[in-house]
């Protein structure tokens, strides 16, 4: 079996999937608990400001050279 992601929610009891998918008996699963949806505008504002931070104007060009030995 191909890994695959699945949009999913939990209904109070059950994790249920968005969408019908057919899973084989004993499939293994990862599950991700997202953050509630404000929480994850904040966290997306804090990741866009830190690489504005440290992608800056003030950031100087690197090129291959500064990169390989």
């Amino acid at each position: 079996m191909t890994t695959v992601a699945l949009s999913a929610h939990f209904d109070g009891q059950n994790i249920e999937l968005d969408e019908p998918y057919r899973l084989a008996k004993n499939s293994r699963l990862v599950v991700v608990v997202l953050p509630a949806d404000g929480e994850r505008e904040d966290w997306a504002e804090l990741a866009k400001q830190q690489l504005a931070r440290a992608y800056g104007d003030a950031e100087p060009e690197y090129t291959t050279a500064d990169l390989c030995p």
